[in-house]
């Protein structure tokens, strides 16, 4: 038996992740890497080859070595492994761009053409940040930027998260996912802003899902509140209490 399932969770713990976000990078199921650490079950080789290209190690090093075991403390190895990561370099998809990335966002060299910038918080993955305009995802203001990290299977979007989606229907959009079990081949797009009401796209019609990791966004001036637009949450909301209500009586 190898120490790769030891080494799973001492990795993992090293980078300070919980097992939803080591099973997120590896794109695996989270009831897996649990299967992992407590050696109920071997992991695949393509994970094991997936955990070394994360972390920057051999296969000798992860199946053959118990890496808690090492002599060097806890805390070095963590400083170690955080100063030696790399960081990842963020295209930017500007709003004039969107047009453009929706028929080049597989295309290598049209992405290799998109402005980048690092941020340094951010570990290994591959990110891209999506200017958004308007007010559906409110407080999230217009103009802010959503850097996002990608989602290589539907499978493992997280319901009521935020994400930007990509689709062949409606561009480029942030919105909080709702996932229907029942219902496999669609998704419910919801906005923070109660104004806008939900909707549905086409699982076969979504190009790219990117889950939200930082918004960023310039400093907002004093804020003019209109009182008209206020009443009108107001009142969305309480029709929605109200139909909540209804529902279950």
């Amino acid at each position: 038996m190898s120490f790769a399932g030891k080494n799973f969770k001492y990795l993992r713990k090293l980078r300070g992740w919980t097992q939803e976000d080591f099973a997120n990078k590896v794109g695996i199921k989270r009831s897996l890497v649990g299967a992992y650490e407590e050696e109920r079950a071997e992991p695949r080789l393509e994970v094991v080859e997936t955990v070394c290209s994360i972390f920057k190690l051999s296969l000798e090093d992860v199946l053959l070595k118990e890496l808690a075991d090492e002599g060097e403390s806890y805390m070095a190895k963590r400083r170690k492994l955080k100063m030696g990561a790399e960081r990842s370099n963020i295209q930017f998809v500007p709003v004039k761009a969107a047009a453009g990335y929706l028929a080049g966002y597989n295309d290598p060299e049209f992405v290799d053409e998109l402005n980048t910038f690092t941020l340094p918080m951010l570990g290994p993955g591959e990110y891209r940040a999506f200017e958004i305009i308007g007010d559906s995802m409110l407080p999230t203001p217009s103009g802010s930027v959503i850097v996002g990290e990608k989602v290589e299977n539907l499978e493992y979007v997280k319901s009521n998260q935020a994400y930007i989606v990509v689709s062949r229907t409606d561009g480029i959009v942030y919105k909080r996912i709702q996932k229907e079990p029942k219902l496999q081949t669609t998704l419910t797009l919801v906005s923070d802003n109660p104004q806008y009401p939900p909707y549905t796209v086409k699982s076969e019609d979504i190009a790219e899902v990117w889950q939200a990791q930082m918004i960023l966004s310039r400093p907002m001036e004093k804020p003019v509140w209109d009182v008209n637009q206020l009443a009108s949450v107001v009142n969305t909301l309480q029709e929605q209490v109200n139909s909540l209500k209804s529902n279950r009586s």
